[in-house]
Formats: structure tokens, sequence, C-alpha cells
């Protein structure tokens, strides 16, 4: 048994590591290599933190690592929740990187109206696009975006949060009325767009609290495991009573006799 186990540790081990291996080795082939910073501070691995009444500088560095010049024409910042892009702003940077060459490129970033447009902690990413539109190289990071609550990403949460109720107000109240479904399979998924939507709002809440960003590894789980839990809860929840037939009224005739 013991030697089963070990076989079979061994070769998963082999699989992991057969599998980590071209990935590695595609990695440090790229034809190009992104370095980005904001302020001087390099964006990955860092939360960054963006205040949007404060212009600031962001600089790229790129590094191409092949044998073919390339022509990029524009970066973008964008900020992404939810698979949802929440900010993008666009700048026009055309330059040249010749092969095995370097060029870094800084520019300022005016970013007033990111106040309307999110808050709390979201990933971002700065991309290079070529003449094509076509995306070349990107680096992600984290922002820390200081805007208001009344934001586009704000009240998205709170509009997510509204029907949330909404959907549970109705699933509690047809269970109290002894209105759900009376099988099981249809109670569950009567619960599912209350337990989606609990996930949606704890995803987005989260992020506004600057506790966890939104990124897939955190949201898919929460939003899925959400959503199994309100159908679990629709799933077992009792019987709905079957309607309470009315008691037929028995009507006695009284005869009475008349003498004439």
């Amino acid at each position: 048994m013991r030697r089963r186990t070990g076989v079979a540790v061994a070769f998963a081990a082999g699989l992991i590591l057969a599998g980590a291996g071209p990935a590695a080795a595609q990695a440090s082939d790229d034809p190009l290599t992104l370095t980005a910073t904001i302020d001087g501070q390099d964006i990955n691995g860092h939360t960054m933190v963006i205040v949007p009444d404060r212009p600031v500088q962001l600089s790229v560095t790129v590094v191409n690592n092949g044998g073919a010049a390339v022509h990029v024409r524009s970066v973008r910042l964008a900020g992404t929740a939810l698979a949802l892009t929440f900010f993008a702003y666009d700048t026009t940077l055309p330059f040249d990187v010749a092969p095995h060459g370097r060029v870094t490129r800084t520019f300022g970033l005016d970013l007033a109206d990111l106040d309307g447009q999110a808050i709390g902690l979201l990933p971002a990413s700065v991309q290079l696009f070529d003449v094509d539109r076509n995306a070349l190289v990107a680096v992600d990071t984290v922002t820390d975006v200081r805007g208001s609550i009344l934001s586009v990403y704000g009240v998205f949460g709170i509009a997510v949060l509204l029907l949330t109720i909404a959907a549970w107000a109705a699933c509690l109240l047809a269970l109290a009325r002894h209105k759900l479904p009376a099988n099981r399979l249809r109670r569950a998924l009567r619960f599912l767009p209350a337990g989606f939507g609990t996930g949606l709002v704890a995803v987005v809440s989260l992020s506004v609290l600057r506790i966890i960003p939104p990124e897939p590894s955190v949201e898919i789980p929460i939003v899925v495991g959400t959503t199994l839990i309100g159908m679990v809860l629709g799933y077992l929840t009792p019987h709905p009573l079957p309607p309470v037939a009315e008691d037929a009224t028995t009507s006695v005739t009284l005869t009475r006799e008349v003498t004439g």
C-alpha cells in the first residue's frame, strides 16, 4: 500500500514538473518584457494607492528579447472586477523597440474623473498595444482607488445589494406562504438568484472595504460557494403544505308536517 502511494505521489509530482517546465521556459523566452512604475514605484506585486485629484507619472520600460523591431502605439491603464472594466485610460505614445533593445517612456496621467468610476481595491493592468490594437505585453497590479461610493463601481454594488435583498425577500415570503414549488429541484433553483447575488455583494463589499481585491481566484469561489449554499437551502426547505380543502357543509333539511 505504501509503495503504491509513493508511486502515485511521484507520478503526480512528475506531471506537475512537466507542466511547469515548459511554462517557465516560455516565460523566459517572451519576446517582450514590461516593467511599469507609478510615481517611481514598481506596480508589480504592490498595491498602488490612486487619489483621483492627484495626477500620476506612469513610466514603462520595454525590453525586446526578439530578433525583430516592435512598434508600440499606445499604453493603457485599466481596472477590472467581475470580468467588467470599470476604468480605462489610453494614451497614444508611439515608439519603436529595436531587437534586443530597451526603451523607457514616462508620461503624466490625469485621473480626475476616476472619482466617479471606481472605489476600493481593484485588479488593474498596464498594457501596450500595436497599431492594430493588438495587445503586446501587460503587467498586472492592484489599485486602491480613493473614489466615491457613488461611483460606477459603488452604484453597481448598491444595485446588486438591493436586487439580492429583493430576491431573498421573495423566496422567504413564498416559503412563509407555502407557495414554493413542490419539487425540491425547482425549490433549489428558486433560491439560486438569491445565493448568486449574495456572492456578488460579498465580493464587491470586500473590495470597497479594501480587504480583498476581486480577483478571479477570490471572486469565483465566493460566488460559486454562495450560489450552491442558496440552492442547498432551497432544496432543504420544507415541503409546502397542500391546500386545505374546505369542509363540505352538510345541510339538514327539516321536514315539517303541515296538518291541514
